[in-house]
Order: structure tokens, then sequence, then C-alpha cells
């Protein structure tokens, strides 16, 4: 009877990459990992790991293992998912990975009715880039994601995850109410102002950078932060522009001027869970939440 546990191990290799970021994601040692490993292929007897300069890679052999393991993995969270639906209290730990403006404009409402409704379940909540925090569902690090996608740019696709629509937000510039860039009124006539972006390999740092170069030109991108409430500030004190999100505003004044844009862009917030685990009660429970929480928000900024 082989191992599950070694298993798991062989499939977070492949996930993962290397021995260290197995250990490290599963709380191990490396060299527990290599050890358990070196046993498992005892158990199969034939070689699974072969030397690639300094990394493993994993032989064919080894990918059956990995694909039949997928399978047992699934089969196991879906057993759970029916015995915690089986239950009359919903109740367990949802881990859930979410984007900056996300956390901000959703979570305090669903959180607070979480408390109120589903009591016996404990939400973790970890901030993460939407991309990263899709694979890492994937990879079981998670049981949900909020993520967004912009206009023309797909959120990456993974068989095993769902994809549920949450909410959609428009996109506007952003410009200052005093200083030398209050008077923009289009995107094409920011061209020689500063802007703000998040950092390169944002969604919407590329879409924002796509929307300037349609409109004719390069965007001077003087500040870079992922940090949205940096942005803001920057914006607000008349140092920059910026092309952002409706759900940003929620809960607060808009201390800026906020320019709807040609083609009235949206952008499309959704959440994906393993589909094997998606039926869990506590899961569903965290749906519903931010599902009612999108609904209380979904209006357009006001100064």
């Amino acid at each position: 009877m082989l191992d599950l546990r070694r298993l798991r191990l062989l499939r977070e290799l492949k996930i993962r990459g290397t021995l260290a970021d197995v250990a490290e994601a599963l709380s191990y040692s490396p060299s527990s990992v290599s050890q358990q490993l070196a046993l498992l292929e005892k158990e199969v007897g034939v070689e699974l790991l072969r030397k690639a300069g300094r990394r493993v890679v994993l032989t064919a052999q080894a990918e059956v293992l990995v694909a039949h393991t997928a399978e047992l993995l699934e089969t196991l969270e879906r057993a759970e998912s029916d015995l915690a639906a089986s239950l009359t209290t919903v109740s367990g730990t949802v881990r859930v990975a979410v984007f900056q403006s996300a956390a901000l404009a959703l979570m305090p409402g669903a959180l607070t009715a979480m408390t109120r409704d589903y009591p016996d379940v404990r939400v973790e909540m970890v901030q993460r880039e939407p991309e990263t925090a899709l694979y890492e569902t994937f990879a079981r690090d998670f049981d949900l994601v909020i993520a967004e996608q912009y206009p023309g740019h797909a959120a990456p696709r993974h068989a095993e995850l769902d994809h549920l629509p949450l909410t959609e937000d428009a996109i506007r510039l952003a410009v200052p109410l005093a200083g030398p860039y209050a008077g923009i009124t289009t995107v094409g006539e920011a061209a020689a102002t500063a802007w703000v972006m998040e950092p390169r390999g944002a969604a919407s740092r590329h879409w924002a950078e796509q929307a300037c170069r349609r409109a004719g030109f390069e965007p001077d991108v003087r500040y870079e932060t992922a940090d949205l409430q940096a942005q803001i500030r920057l914006i607000e004190s008349g140092n920059a522009v910026a092309l952002m999100p409706d759900l940003v505003w929620t809960g607060r004044s808009v201390p800026v001027r906020l320019l709807d844009l040609g083609e009235s862009p949206r952008r499309s917030i959704f959440t994906s869970a393993r589909r094997a685990g998606a039926r869990r009660p506590a899961v569903l429970a965290v749906r519903d939440v931010l599902g009612r929480a999108a609904a209380d928000v979904r209006r357009p900024p006001s100064p």
C-alpha cells in the first residue's frame, strides 16, 4: 500500500519545483522531504527523481503517480465536503486569498456577517496578487481566492478550480482636485503628467499602460507602488494621476476627480475554489456573505 503522505510530497515537488519550497510550504525540513521521497522510491521500486544540475526533476513514472495522487486528493476533499454537509452546524476554517482593493472594500463587511451568521467558521485572510493566489489555491494553500480580471487580460485558468462571478466595477481616470493636473479631462490629456501605477507584472499595470498607448503616448510612470492608499495620497496631493477601479473608493469620501473613459471599461471580480471542496458548507458560507457584501457596495462613487 502506497503512503498518501509521501505521494503528496511528490505532487508538491511537481507543483513547487524544489525540495526547499516543498519543505517551506508544508513546514518540513528539506532533509525530511528528501528522506520521505527516498522511502517512496523504495516502496514503488522505480526511480522517481533525477538530478538536473542543482535541482531534481520527476521521472515519467513519478508523473504517473502525481496524476493519480491529484485524483486521490480530490476524492478525499469531496468526501470531507460531503461529510461536513451532513452536519447541522456549519463549521471549520476557510483560508482566503484576496487582493488589496477587495480586502478593503469587501472583506470587512463579509467578516462581520460571518461572525454574526456563521460563528463556528474561522476565516483566515492573506493578501495576494490574483495570479499568485489562483495558483496557490490550486496548490491547496488556500480554500478560496477573490481575484480580478481586467478587460482583455484574462486571469489564469486551472482545471481544478471553478470560477464564480462576484461583482464588477468601472475603471476611471483619477486626477487631483487642484494643482497643475486638475484641468485634465481625458487620458490623452495626461500624456505629459506623472503617473502612479502598480509594479510591473500586475494586471492593472499592464492594462493601464495599454490604455495610455491606445491614447497615443507612453506613460511617465514616475511612482510605482502596490499600496492603493499610497496611490490615492499621491493623486490627492496633486503629484500624479492614475487609472483606478471604483471599488477602491468604497466606504470613504472621494478626494479626487473621477473621469469616465470613452469605452467605459469594467473590471471583473470573481471567486475561485477547488471544485472538490467548493461544496463544503463553510466555503459556501463565505461565498454567500461575499455576495451580499458585493451587492452592498455595487454603486458608483461620489465625491
